[in-house]
């Protein structure tokens, strides 16, 4: 066997080996360059963090933009839409306001004709006349007494 596994005192505290100072320089070696790595690695990861959320927030504004875009595209033609159905009520109102108009003369001049004819026949027979209301009015008061 060899020396350094007899001798206790020979072994490396930490790593249970013996302390062989070409093993000892190699492991502190080792050490220096994994540390050395690991910050390479944590300073990579770092500045892929910081692309990704330049990015991130790249995308973000563009989102936003183009949401605002078609927000304003869409409020356009709603105006827009609004517009043209506003006319076209406007011009529906009118004419059927012209239409009524027209109706309500025409019903008025009817009226008129026919109350003038009623007039002229009251004044040739107001026997007739005399007695047909009389008529009328005794059937109705039959007709309200049941």
């Amino acid at each position: 066997m060899s020396d350094n596994f007899a001798n206790p005192k020979s072994l490396d505290p930490e790593t249970g080996f013996s302390q062989n100072p070409s093993v000892s320089q190699a492991a502190n070696e080792l050490r220096a360059a994994a540390g050395e790595r690991a910050k390479e690695v944590a300073h990579d990861t770092a500045d892929q963090a910081k692309a990704l959320k330049s990015k991130a927030v790249e995308s973000a504004q563009h989102f936003r933009d183009t949401a605002t875009e078609k927000a304003q595209a869409l409020k356009a033609t709603a105006t827009e839409k609004a517009t043209v159905l506003r006319q076209a009520a406007e011009e529906k109102a009118t004419h059927l306001r012209s239409v009524a108009d027209e109706q309500w003369h025409q019903t008025r001049d009817r009226a008129k004709d026919i109350h003038v004819t009623a007039e002229d026949y009251i004044r040739e027979n107001p026997t007739k006349c005399v007695l047909g209301a009389l008529g009328i009015g005794f059937f109705i008061g039959l007709i309200s007494r049941r």
